[in-house]
């Protein structure tokens, strides 16, 4: 297992712990109040600053907004396409991988707001891409596991994917275009008159279509921002997020193509860096030790790799051309005499 030191932070530790008591609960508070006059000069405002304290993760209710859907609504519809999805993927069954990340995953869910029980898929696919559904589901392709250089950068991603579920962006995407049906239906058809009221006419019982799992730049921003705090929380280095995303970068300028909306979309690479950056230095108080890597995803990234090496062996060999024997002009297939006791 490998780890990295805030000397800074290290030494801040070590002087509180030399000085008398009364001094290092002054020094606390002080360092409290600076703390929020940084993130208030920072220029945050609105849910920036609502969910800016880390030890307040697990307390704070980062689901509210305008909604139609209940928790359950919510497991039963990310539950469908969910299944969906499963039966149109090839998904990694290797136990080792499967295990790795659902325990990845699960330590950052522990350390988030989430208030439902999560799962977690792998994608046999080397496309850069991760994405969640309403209520808990999370799929992560393998190309993500071979392109980061370690656990933290893959905590980065699945930490994201966790806030769109935690802070129910599906959802909230769901019900944006629930009103924008409302919306060319007469008033006349809509009893009771509220929003609420609609929300339980039969029409928006139907699964929702994946279309609706399209979140806007805000929500990407929120799950961006939560993430990271996650992350943190779990105690990985937040700025293998940061190291990630300048991967993505790079992959972006050589093929724009390749890179799927999770990282290009909402907003633009560099910006989301920028903001990264920036919740680093002023949200997220410093740490003498973070965890980057462990020995068990250096062993899942190497079956990973192996297994691409294998597949492109085997494409290889069933592409190969072949040699067809040539039969005489004229000749005919031999006949097979029966012989005394042959069935």
């Amino acid at each position: 297992m490998r780890w990295i030191r805030s000397l800074a932070a290290g030494t801040a530790a070590a002087a509180l712990f030399s000085a008398p008591a009364f001094a290092s609960n002054r020094t606390s508070a002080t360092n409290a109040i600076s703390e929020k006059k940084l993130i208030q000069d920072s220029g945050y405002s609105g849910w920036q600053r609502k969910w800016a304290n880390v030890n307040q993760i697990g307390d704070r209710n980062v689901c509210s907004g305008l909604n139609f859907y209940s928790m359950q609504r919510q497991i039963a519809m990310g539950k469908q396409v969910a299944e969906r999805v499963i039966r149109m993927s090839k998904l990694i069954k290797d136990p080792v991988v499967t295990d790795y990340v659902n325990k990845v995953g699960q330590r950052l869910v522990r350390n988030s707001d989430a208030t439902v029980p999560y799962s977690f898929h792998v994608i046999d696919s080397d496309v850069l891409n991760a994405f969640s559904l309403p209520g808990g589901f999370v799929f992560v392709n393998s190309g993500v596991i071979l392109h980061a250089d370690n656990e933290a950068e893959l905590a980065g991603v699945m930490g994201h994917e966790i806030a769109h579920v935690a802070a129910c962006h599906g959802a909230k995407q769901a019900t944006k275009g629930d009103i924008a049906q409302i919306a060319s239906i007469p008033l006349s058809m809509v009893i009771p008159y509220t929003w609420a009221g609609y929300a339980m006419y039969e029409g928006i019982d139907a699964a929702v279509p994946l279309a609706f799992l399209k979140f806007s730049r805000e929500d990407e921003a929120q799950a961006d921002y939560l993430g990271l705090e996650y992350m943190y929380k779990a105690g990985y280095d937040p700025n293998a997020f940061v190291d990630f995303f300048e991967k993505v970068t790079a992959q972006e300028q050589k093929q724009p193509s390749s890179i799927p909306t999770i990282f290009s979309d909402h907003p633009a690479t560099a910006s989301r860096i920028a903001a990264v950056q920036k919740e680093i230095a002023t949200i997220l108080p410093p740490r003498p030790e973070y965890l980057v890597d462990t020995s068990t995803f250096e062993r899942v990234k190497k079956r990973l790799e192996e297994d691409v090496s294998r597949e492109k062996i085997q494409i290889q060999q069933d592409r190969a051309p072949t040699l067809r024997r040539k039969k005489p002009n004229g000749s005919k297939p031999p006949v097979l005499k029966r012989r005394p006791g042959d069935y």
